[in-house]
Order: structure tokens, then C-alpha cells, then sequence
């Protein structure tokens, strides 16, 4: 598969909050853009570190055998990715942790469904640590970055570069 240059620097329409996606999780987004009619969504968690209110993404996680994948529906179950979050807790003292979802749209262009809004606000209302959400819609040529509250839409980042 070609290599999609997905950007790594987000910001909130004020430039208040920061995102940046490390390689390592551009490369699974990339992996996974749904190019052909056939193919599935996929998706998992997002980890990284905070800092102040800017966040670092190290890692996506990739799609298990559990997850439901179907043209126009993913859904992740939680064991295997949440395996996963709880290991790198650990191992970082802390420091790494769920900072959201990421999943694909057979979409250039991706928006969130109503499902999606659903779900991110319901995980959303879950942060241990009172957070917004960051989620995450890999399109086919961009990328599609919000910061979701409790309850309603959050901001939409833009592209740094």
C-alpha cells in the first residue's frame, strides 16, 4: 500500500491544546485506510502521554480477532485493547495512558456518524481522569481529529503543517 503522509501536528481552533501523533501510530492509521470497496474499518485505542493540556499519541492500538469489522461498522471489544493500555500503564510508571479511540470511514474526507457521537461521548463520560476524549476518523486522504466532552461535540482540531 502507498503511504498516505497523514499529518502528525493537531490544534484546537484556538491553538489552546496540541496534539501530535507519533510515527509509530501514523503508521497503524496508515495501514489501515479502508482503499478498496471491499475492505473493513478497523480501529483502537489511543495512548499517550499528557502534557498540561497538549497530548502526545505514541501508540494505536491495532484491530483483535474479537473486534466486529464490517464495511460501514467497527466495533472494538475491550478485551485485547484493554490488555494492552493496562500493560503500558504499568510499564511507564503511569505516565502512558488511554487518551482515546481511533478508528476507519470509507471516506476521503471522514465525519462522524451519529453512532460515532454516541459512543465517544459515552467513552468520553468514562475518563478515569475527567479528560475530554480525543477520537480519531482515518479517512482515505485526511484525517478527522475531535476532542469530545461528556456530552455534545467537542473541538475540531486542524492540521499545524
Amino acid at each position: 500500500m502507498r503511504r498516505m503522509y497523514f499529518l502528525n501536528s493537531w490544534a484546537t481552533p484556538d491553538r489552546r491544546i496540541l496534539v501530535n501523533f507519533a510515527e509509530p501510530a501514523i503508521t497503524i492509521f496508515e495501514s489501515h485506510v479502508q482503499a478498496l470497496p471491499s475492505d473493513y474499518e478497523g480501529g483502537g485505542l489511543l495512548l499517550g502521554t499528557i502534557h498540561g493540556s497538549n497530548i502526545m499519541v505514541l501508540e494505536a492500538t491495532v484491530p483483535t480477532i474479537l473486534d466486529k469489522r464490517f464495511q460501514y461498522l467497527f466495533e472494538r471489544i475491550p478485551f485485547g485493547h484493554s490488555s494492552i493500555a493496562q500493560s503500558r500503564w504499568k510499564a511507564s510508571g503511569g505516565k502512558v495512558r488511554y487518551v482515546g479511540e481511533w478508528h476507519t470511514h470509507p471516506q476521503d474526507y471522514p465525519s462522524p456518524s451519529g453512532i460515532d457521537r454516541t459512543e465517544w461521548n459515552k467513552l468520553s463520560c468514562k475518563r478515569a481522569d475527567g479528560r475530554r476524549m480525543l477520537a480519531v476518523i482515518v479517512g482515505r486522504k485526511s484525517l478527522y481529529v475531535e476532542l469530545v466532552p461528556h456530552a455534545g461535540i467537542g473541538p475540531v482540531m486542524t492540521t499545524m503543517e
